[in-house]
């Protein structure tokens, strides 16, 4: 304000000077008060405008500083002066993108930590059959307790255990006698519902209807999440923290159990959760019970265990493997083949010197091409998957035989799992 007083009385100055008199300074008196108080008006009308600017911004900073509290975002609006922009886009939000916060990730499960490798002769194979009748008993099995049915789920036939739990067993000639080997694997895939945490379905070691008092009395018990035999109560990493009050994720699970004279593994999906050392009793047969219906139960397979691989190589001058496993009419390889492709990388590791030539069958299921191209994609797959691990591409060959070669008859279900095969032949 120093400096308006100032000018108001310069000008105050030469408006007397210019007009003499006492009207006339007056007139120029009251005229200059009233400039006065328009500007001072103006001025402090301005003022306060800035002002309100002021606070509004301020204001403004708060609101974006509790949204951000809120939300978990940093805000700099307001208070960073404008970056020139930049002829770089994607660097920039490539450098904004790494200093984002890393989500917790699942424990990945190394495929060279998965050991089972299935037994070389089946013994017991049931899909079921495609064979078999929607809404009718599953012809390969007999029953303990309650009652089963084939039923379809997604366009698959699978067993279906009805309402109130039931107990099935291998339909065999032999089913009273010990008909498991001394060194066997058992596999099957089972269903949970989403959020069906207390479901359970009991493994046991002998046949609950045939082979009462006799055999392994202790069962394998398997949950959506988990396994528990004897003492061993082990869940599948990374859901170790389900609890009845959370709904862990359903859908199928493979279960793989090998047993060798006395010693016990079990595997839920590609990771070993059980490991007996030395077991106490022997194994005769096998039951499968469901705790409740709506349970579902596929691809049961019991396998004759059998000599170690560089053994039949130097032997046979082949390996001959039916547990790599794909999905029907496709050459992805599922996850509870690892453990026979890491043993195969390990041999070949061990003696650099040894080639392969990796040769898949088919059994007579089908069209005869479409089996001949379906088996050389899964040959060439293993191939793949064998230069990935790290051996090189000049030690293998892939072919592929189709139904061409059969092991066993395709008119049981045994014969046909015994020539769905994988062999490695030396070159």
């Amino acid at each position: 304000m120093g400096k308006l007083s100032f000018l108001l009385s310069v000008l105050l100055v030469l408006i007397c000077f210019t007009f003499p008199g006492n009207s006339s300074a007056n007139f120029f008196t009251n005229l200059a008060d009233h400039i006065e108080n328009k500007i001072n008006h103006e001025v402090e009308t301005r003022s306060n405008r800035k002002a309100d600017k002021a606070v509004d911004k301020t204001l403004d900073n708060v609101e974006n500083g509790a949204d951000d509290a809120v939300t978990g975002k940093s805000s700099t609006s307001g208070t960073k002066p404008a970056q020139a922009p930049t002829s770089e886009p994607q660097q920039q939000e490539k450098s904004a993108e790494t200093n984002k916060p890393t989500a917790t990730k699942k424990p990945v499960v190394k495929w060279s930590k998965f050991d089972f490798v299935p037994g070389d002769e089946v013994i017991f194979a049931d899909g079921p059959s495609i064979d078999e009748e929607n809404g009718e008993f599953p012809s390969r099995w007999d029953y303990s307790k309650g009652s089963a049915e084939i039923g379809e789920m997604d366009g698959e036939l699978v067993i279906m255990f009805l309402d109130g739990g039931a107990g099935i067993i291998p339909y065999l000639k032999n089913s009273k006698e010990d008909y498991l080997p001394k060194v066997f694997t058992l596999e099957f895939d089972v269903w949970f519902e989403l959020g069906s945490h207390f479901h359970r379905y009991w493994i046991s070691f002998h046949d609950l209807k045939n082979q009462y008092n006799k055999g392994l009395k202790d069962s394998l018990m398997v949950y959506v999440n988990g396994l528990e035999f004897l003492d061993t109560n082990k869940r599948y990493p990374g859901t170790e923290k389900y609890n009845w009050s959370e709904n862990p994720a359903g859908g199928w699970k493979h279960i793989s159990i090998a047993y060798t004279r006395g010693k016990f593994k079990a595997y839920m999906d590609d990771t070993r959760l059980i490991n007996i050392p030395h077991l106490e009793g022997e194994p005769w047969g096998v039951t499968v019970e469901a705790e409740n219906g709506n349970m579902f139960m596929k691809n049961v397979r019991i396998a004759k265990g059998g000599v170690k691989y560089y053994d039949r190589f130097l032997t046979d001058g082949k390996i001959i493997i039916n547990g790599i496993r794909f999905d029907v009419n496709k050459a992805e390889i599922k996850p509870e083949s690892n453990g026979a492709i890491n043993k195969i990388f390990k041999l070949m590791r061990k003696h650099p010197e040894v080639k392969f030539s990796v040769e898949g069958h088919t059994d007579n299921s089908g069209n005869d091409k479409q089996n001949m191209k379906l088996s050389q994609a899964r040959a060439e797959a293993i191939v793949e998957r064998l230069v990935s691990l790290g051996i090189a591409r000049d030690r293998l060959q892939f072919k592929g035989w189709g139904e061409t070669k059969p092991l066993a008859s395709n008119a049981t279900a045994e014969g046909r799992a015994n020539n769905r095969r994988v062999e490695f032949v030396k070159i």
